[in-house]
């Protein structure tokens, strides 16, 4: 009889932000897959949960793919959990997702936090329809990516570490022009929490000067004819 398999989203900041579901399955699992054990064990920790921890991330999936399939078709029941949000939006998770599926396990996603949300919705652009990016290329393809996305009518939203952001959006600019509007959220759901909404030239001056620290969400107003 095999098992199955939950992918349960954690807090991105504010430990509270965790639903009452994924309390009840991270407590019932046989075990949880973790992208860092780490981070994980402060939550677990916090609601007094005694787990086993299994790593699970970027430099080990493919080669432990096996190994997880073959626990859950022993009949064992897994939750995976990446360092924030939900997993395998820019996290690990795809891969062991579709093996499941292929083998007839059963998947199961919890709905619950990911941080692109609060920041698209904060940043006053248009939200009915939007263009998820995640990371852009670090070398390879950035260029020809940002020259793509910038002819996307959609409203754009890209993931970036707070150490690239200017030269991210002086890259956008070279593209989208300084006068599209964007914004940018740091921190969500943290102490320091900060979005700042205004043009890609804009930004880019504020940010020169207070260079940020935490996760970075960027969302940019979608093209429009004219610009």
């Amino acid at each position: 009889m095999s098992g199955k398999l939950y992918l349960v989203p954690t807090p991105i900041g504010n430990l509270e932000d965790i639903t009452l579901r994924a309390l009840r399955i991270l407590k019932e699992v046989d075990a949880i897959l973790a992208e860092d054990t780490r981070q994980s064990i402060k939550l677990l920790k916090h609601y007094g949960i005694d787990k086993q921890l299994i790593p699970y991330h970027m430099h080990n999936e493919h080669r432990e793919l096996n190994r997880f399939v073959d626990m859950l078709q022993s009949g064992k029941v897994l939750a995976l959990v990446s360092d924030a949000g939900t997993p395998a939006i820019s996290d690990p998770g795809f891969l062991l997702v579709r093996e499941c599926l292929r083998e007839k396990i059963s998947v199961e996603c919890l709905p619950g936090a990911t941080a692109f949300v609060p920041a698209l919705v904060k940043s006053g652009l248009p939200s009915n329809s939007f263009c998820f990016e995640g990371f852009l290329p670090d070398k390879k393809g950035r260029q020809t990516k940002i020259r793509e996305l910038s002819k996307e009518v959609r409203t754009i939203i890209l993931y970036e570490s707070p150490h690239r952001l200017v030269k991210c959006l002086k890259q956008l600019k070279e593209l989208f022009g300084g006068d599209r509007q964007a914004s940018v959220s740091r921190e969500l759901t943290k102490m320091f929490e900060e979005t700042v909404n205004g043009t890609i030239d804009e930004l880019i001056t504020y940010y020169e000067v207070k260079p940020p620290k935490g996760e970075i969400v960027i969302v940019i107003n979608g093209y429009e004819k004219g610009n």
